[in-house]
């Protein structure tokens, strides 16, 4: 089946709705989206089984856990050969730090998402960066503030 062919506006409503609150039980969901609980199980299931819903998540508080710090990080690797970009993949996704990790256009190859507890705790995820031979060089952004920080996606189908 085509993507988004079986997407209706209640579908969009439920996909909207569980971002926000992704622990709202099936009849609070089943009113919110004027169904009742039984069709909205279904359609529910049927967006978890489509792939439109990957996973429940809790969102945590930052500074509740300990994290007082937040980094983005670009990084030039040596080299695009299929070994050097497998390896740094691997290696990043391997560093509890880096939460976000992504190919960019431009002057850099990637840009990192890093959290730390403090100044310190970014040095040893530099540390670690340093390490990596796939590196050629990276240049680091300080978060001063976040200004938006939504989970939520917007629909577009």
């Amino acid at each position: 089946m085509e993507i988004g062919a079986t997407m209706d506006r209640i579908d969009k409503e439920i996909l909207k709705i569980i971002q926000s609150d992704g622990r709202l039980s099936t009849a609070e969901l089943s009113e919110k989206v004027g169904l009742s609980p039984s069709p909205c199980a279904r359609r529910l299931k049927r967006l978890e089984e489509e792939g439109y819903i990957e996973s429940y998540q809790a969102r945590l508080n930052k500074t509740k856990i300990g994290i007082g710090m937040s980094f983005f990080v670009d990084v030039r690797l040596n080299n695009h050969q299929a070994s050097s970009v497998e390896d740094f993949e691997r290696d990043i996704s391997n560093i509890e730090e880096a939460i976000n990790v992504h190919i960019v256009s431009g002057a850099y190859d990637y840009l990192v998402e890093v959290v730390s507890k403090d100044l310190a705790g970014f040095e040893a995820f530099t540390r670690k960066l340093h390490r990596l031979s796939s590196v050629k060089d990276f240049h680091t952004h300080l978060a001063v503030r976040q200004v938006k920080g939504s989970a939520a996606l917007p629909i577009y189908l």
